[in-house]
């Protein structure tokens, strides 16, 4: 009995998981949201990742990228003729600073 419940908890908690990696709606949507605050938490974007969709809100020209203690990447890039520092939450939101 004990191994038929651990086989299904674990059967569970693989599907679980798989749902989760699969169904990342930041990483899915192709469209990149700006706002005045990014959200402090766990961040799973690369930085090439982050360097997409911050190229996909209009800035070039952007810098290293640094993933900072509260999970947003940071950097420098150009928008308007103008440097700026950007960062990219993990909900895939572009902010400056």
């Amino acid at each position: 009995m004990k191994i038929v419940f651990v086989a299904a908890l674990a059967a569970a908690l693989g599907s679980s998981v798989a749902y989760a990696q699969s169904h990342n709606p930041a990483v899915k949507d192709p469209t990149v949201a700006t706002t005045n605050h990014a959200a402090k938490g766990h961040n799973s974007f690369t930085e090439d990742q982050a360097r997409g969709r911050i190229a996909k809100a209009g800035y070039t020209n952007i810098g290293k990228l640094t993933k900072n203690e509260n999970g947003i990447w940071q950097g420098k890039a150009m928008k308007h003729g103008k440097s700026v520092t950007v960062a990219l939450d993990y909900k895939g939101n572009v902010t400056v600073h």
